[in-house]
């Protein structure tokens, strides 16, 4: 597997988005991700392939599709419309960057120097076949809380649960050790969530903020409500490793999760969305999704991403 998806988030760290360029041929395309697999180690850099290059390519992942549109009209004057938007890539890849610095002869990226030099070499590998179409850099905000204060990831699974998860197992070569990732930028409106109580704010994401405690009376809006991983049938648990992201006075979570199929994570957007039982995540009262995209993220063989499955050995 990518090493980097069962590690803990980094310190730092920067999404790249990948399309490919106009008239790009199939054998341009094979060069650039066969240069890509030699490099992207899978704990510096974890990549992932989207559905557009596949097409291509002229092949197929079991499980892996465009990331759904959703849209539902608020049922009250307390709810927030909502609209996730869906915003394939070709490619994308997360360097992930660390604290304290290491040297540069093991490799791994340690300020934002680096991993925009890191970004830079990987589009320059890329560039017979894909041009960079967005960058953004995430951090970890203080022990790993979203930037309104509360914790992230509260619920995610531990050690071996962990894998089992995220790690596709008995699909055969190619594709075990695999996994599928889900990426959301999701941009906060400060001002509508300072205006909220306290209580209000805790009710919301049904956690005290102080103690990060879950809400014995939280209301069925409430986020861990909406997407209680065991609450679903079949049970509905990803891996999260989310990280918030500043540009200018726009701020908010680069929401990430990995996943051996992507039907959980979209079960819990679907309930978010109120699309199961008319309840909106009131989330949505105070951030919004402003990209999705799903990705394979292919296993390694050698040490290199394998990508026997593309017809690349």
């Amino acid at each position: 597997m990518q090493a980097g998806i069962l590690e803990p988030v980094p310190a730092l760290a920067r999404h790249l988005f990948f399309n490919l360029k106009a008239g790009a041929a199939a054998g341009r395309i094979q060069t650039a991700l066969r240069a890509l697999a030699a490099h992207a180690d899978g704990r510096c850099v974890v990549a992932g392939l989207g559905p557009p290059v596949l097409a291509v390519l002229g092949k197929t992942i079991p499980g892996l599709r465009i990331a759904p549109a959703l849209r539902t009209a608020p049922r009250d004057a307390r709810e927030a419309a909502v609209d996730i938007p869906s915003t394939p890539a070709a490619l994308w890849c997360w360097v992930r960057g660390s604290v304290p610095i290491r040297g540069a002869a093991d490799g791994v990226p340690g300020d934002a120097g680096d991993l925009l030099h890191s970004g830079r070499h990987i589009g320059q590998l890329l560039a017979p076949a894909f041009a960079l179409d967005g960058a953004l850099d995430v951090f970890r905000h203080g022990s790993g809380r979203d930037l309104t204060g509360y914790e992230d990831g509260t619920e995610n699974p531990q050690d071996d649960a962990a894998a089992a998860a995220a790690i596709t197992r008995g699909l055969g070569a190619g594709l075990d050790g695999a996994s599928f990732a889900a990426f959301q930028q999701w941009q906060h409106d400060f001002a509508a969530f300072d205006a909220m109580t306290s209580s209000a704010q805790d009710d919301a994401i049904g956690r005290r903020k102080s103690d990060n405690e879950e809400l014995d009376g939280a209301p069925a809006s409430a986020h861990v409500k909406r997407t209680a991983q065991e609450s679903f049938m079949p049970e509905a648990f990803v891996l999260r490793r989310s990280m918030p992201w500043v540009e200018g006075p726009r701020a908010g979570l680069a929401f990430l999760a990995f996943g051996k199929t992507l039907d959980a994570f979209e079960a819990q957007l679907r309930r978010m969305a109120g699309l199961d039982d008319g309840i909106t995540d009131a989330l949505f009262g105070f951030s919004r999704p402003v990209s999705g995209a799903y990705f394979w993220c292919p296993p390694l063989r050698d040490g290199k991403l394998d990508l026997r499955r593309l017809g690349l050995e």
